[in-house]
């Protein structure tokens, strides 16, 4: 099949663009950075409608990846009208283009942000969405328009709701690179590399084992085999739908240290601050949907494994 992958020159595009190419789909990249060599490539802002459209009229796309947002939520808090201008404006411009050219398929990168605070634990998608920031609160819009578009015009689309994305390519070509770094392995990592004096560990006194916080960390080899597995579904005529994109367990910020330590070998250096607003304690996913309908089933779902890989990356690339 032939795919659009839209953000496909970073973290998880760029292992999503792997995926596909290795399973022999025809794949572009839209992406305002540059790709890889050798991968088909347009430098393109899904915000650009002529653009879109000229590219849609020279290559009939079987289903659309969508991973070109902005993640950080404390940028969302101090700059909401860019995450609404480009999380949300310009994917209603990319959704426009696909109705148009008559592309009906869209795998959308949503987040567990939708949740806003948990109500219970392990979350569900049933669990109600009340996301506490712009970034979460853009994603849930998507989602919404997303279902008047299924209903208008009978564009079918999946949104994974990622909890904590982490990890790299077991092959060691790729890993995770954002500038600023804001994703707490690849900090703790760059800690134990020495490039970074200490990992700061917000909160020491939450109602946890160990008082710091649990998250649900998966694989982001895992995540793009949940992709893969959701465009099959729809070419398959599924219905539009969403899941959940997690291990079902939850580690601490102290286990992920530890882990990180027994892994690098390294002693890493921790500066204790006080809770962040919106932290809630245990962030844990229900992903059994994905699981039955999908037939998802995580690869790497330990602790170890996932930063061994991410330290592999780490020590390979591109600092070194």
């Amino acid at each position: 099949m032939k795919f659009l992958v839209v953000g496909g020159a970073g973290y998880i595009g760029s292992h999503m663009v792997k995926h596909l190419l290795g399973e022999g789909h025809d794949v572009v990249v839209a992406d305002i950075e540059p790709t890889a060599p050798r991968i088909k490539w347009v430098g393109l802002d899904i915000a650009d409608v002529r653009a879109l459209d000229a590219l849609f009229a020279e290559c009939q796309f079987d289903a659309v990846f969508h991973f070109a947002s902005y993640i950080q939520v404390s940028e969302s808090v101090s700059d909401p009208g860019k995450y609404y201008q480009n999380n949300v404006a310009a994917t209603l411009t990319l959704l426009q283009a696909m109705v148009r050219a008559g592309i009906q398929h869209l795998i959308f990168s949503s987040s567990a942000a939708v949740y806003g605070d948990p109500q219970y634990v392990p979350i569900d998608e049933a669990h109600p969405k009340v996301p506490i920031n712009p970034y979460g609160r853009s994603k849930w819009m998507v989602e919404q328009i997303l279902e008047d578009f299924d209903r208008a015009y009978g564009l079918k689309s999946v949104c994974l709701r990622y909890f904590n994305a982490a990890g790299a390519d077991p092959d060691g070509q790729l890993g995770e690179c954002h500038e600023p770094e804001t994703h707490l392995l690849p900090l703790i990592l760059q800690a134990a590399a020495g490039r970074r004096a200490a990992i700061t560990v917000f909160g020491h006194d939450y109602s946890t084992p160990d008082g710091t916080c649990i998250r649900d960390y998966v694989h982001v080899a895992d995540l793009v085999s949940a992709h893969s597995l959701a465009v099959n579904y729809l070419q398959a005529g599924g219905a539009s739908t969403v899941f959940n994109l997690g291990n079902g367990q939850g580690f601490s910020v102290q286990q992920v240290i530890d882990t990180a330590c027994a892994v690098t070998g390294r002693q890493i250096n921790i500066s204790l601050a006080p809770r962040r607003a919106g932290d809630p304690p245990t962030l844990v996913a229900d992903a059994s949907k994905a699981k039955a309908v999908l037939g998802w089933q995580p690869q790497h779902a330990s602790l170890e494994e996932i930063v061994t890989h991410a330290w592999q990356w780490e020590q390979q690339y591109p600092w070194h």
